[in-house]
């Protein structure tokens, strides 16, 4: 009976020992961090591999990449006892949709992280545009999400996972820093147009990079920085002949690029074998509480002597509540798509991606609501984009090498 109740394990053990010469070993690492974009704050919140999760050894062909092969699994107990008896292992191709069309299923979660960020955006905006009250909103897209995720706890999906004072003491900080990220962002989008903001934030790679190399003493390498430079010169063309430009816009949006920079580096103290979607529901959690008080205290007065009233009074109580509802509803379900996205794709695909996504939202805003723009200002975001690109390119393939060194063979 123990003979027998051994021989799958017996079975898996002679297949991978016989594969050995051509397949290698990955194991993801429990680690919390995030994206020089700062848009999956949690997976993503615009994240480059934003929360790695603890999973079993998976078999790779080192031969392939991670994205042009098909998963494959082993056969089941069953199976695999079976196969010990004869002497050969079997391979068997996975039946599901998802391991049969894989490239179909990354492409559909492109979509909708394009689709659900895209519709955020501008939602976000028409709400400015009779509601001008950033602090507010911000707490709406938070209390949204925090309801959402509570929802999800109770009926058990995803089970909520128990927190301690260590866990708690390591979140706080990225909490904090993604609170006012989140926050300064809403401001920079209710004062100018969101091409605008989107433009400024483009800036954020050449604070992480500041900060990597003068906060925490890690090298940057001088291509990274050369193609920080269009970047730099390309924002500030923009910002020169920015039709929409007004000073409390683009201070906000260089605060939100700080403290997404600063949010990076505390997420690296953060270690956690959580999984990704109880963590962000955490880090909601924690930065709404962060984010109450300053809007109550910044425009709380407001709200109750005519805000309220105004917004009514203009579209409708419905409408209002409306609007209010879905837009923190999308907010929340990009990022949750935007980390399942990252999940699946490697660094250098997710660099484009980003970027892309990027350009649909600045491109889309300016359609839908015919925001005018100089040449110069045209130019400058075309050049700034482009420096995004060659640093996001860069930087990817830089650690593509650098996972793939540190891979363990057997």
């Amino acid at each position: 009976m123990a003979a027998a109740s051994l021989a799958p394990a017996a079975a898996a053990a002679a297949l991978l020992s016989s594969k050995s010469a051509s397949l290698r070993l990955y194991s993801a690492k429990p680690c919390l961090s995030f994206s020089s974009s700062g848009d999956r704050a949690f997976g993503g919140l615009s994240l480059h591999r934003s929360l790695y999760l603890q999973q079993p050894l998976l078999a790779k062909d080192s031969s392939s990449t991670w994205e042009s092969k098909r998963p494959r699994i082993v056969a089941s107990a069953a199976a695999a006892s079976d196969a010990s008896d004869s002497g050969d292992a079997k391979i068997v191709e996975a039946s599901g949709f998802a391991e049969k069309y894989p490239a179909l299923v990354t492409g559909f979660f492109f979509f909708m992280w394009y689709f659900l960020n895209v519709i955020f955006n501008i939602l976000n905006k028409k709400i400015y545009n009779y509601f001008p009250y950033p602090y507010f909103v911000s707490v709406v897209h938070l209390i949204v999400g925090v309801a959402y995720c509570l929802v999800s706890w109770a009926v058990g999906a995803p089970k909520r996972a128990p927190i301690d004072g260590q866990l708690l003491g390591l979140l706080t900080p990225v909490s904090f820093c993604h609170a006012l990220g989140h926050v300064m962002t809403n401001v920079s989008f209710a004062a100018v147009a969101v091409s605008f903001t989107h433009t400024i934030k483009a800036l954020e790679p050449f604070f992480s990079a500041a900060a990597s190399q003068f906060i925490l003493g890690q090298q940057i390498s001088l291509p990274l920085w050369l193609s920080l430079t269009p970047v730099v010169l390309g924002v500030s063309m923009a910002s020169l002949t920015e039709l929409s430009f007004n000073w409390t816009g683009f201070v906000s949006a260089m605060i939100s690029n700080i403290a997404f920079t600063y949010r990076n580096i505390y997420s690296k103290k953060a270690m956690t074998g959580m999984d990704s979607t109880n963590v962000y529901a955490y880090i909601s959690i924690l930065s709404l509480l962060f984010c109450i008080p300053p809007a109550v205290v910044m425009e709380g007065p407001k709200l109750l002597q005519h805000g309220f009233a105004d917004a009514i009074a203009k579209v409708g109580m419905v409408k209002f509540l409306s609007d209010l509802f879905w837009v923190g509803m999308f907010y929340h379900l990009y990022n949750q798509i935007a980390n399942n996205t990252l999940e699946r794709v490697a660094p250098l695909t997710h660099a484009v991606g980003n970027v892309l996504k990027r350009v649909f939202v600045i491109g889309f805003s300016i359609v839908i609501f015919g925001n005018k723009i100089s040449t110069q200002t045209g130019i400058g975001t075309g050049v700034a984009i482009a420096g995004v690109t060659i640093y996001s390119l860069i930087k990817a393939k830089m650690e593509e090498e650098k996972r793939k060194g540190a891979a363990p063979k057997v």
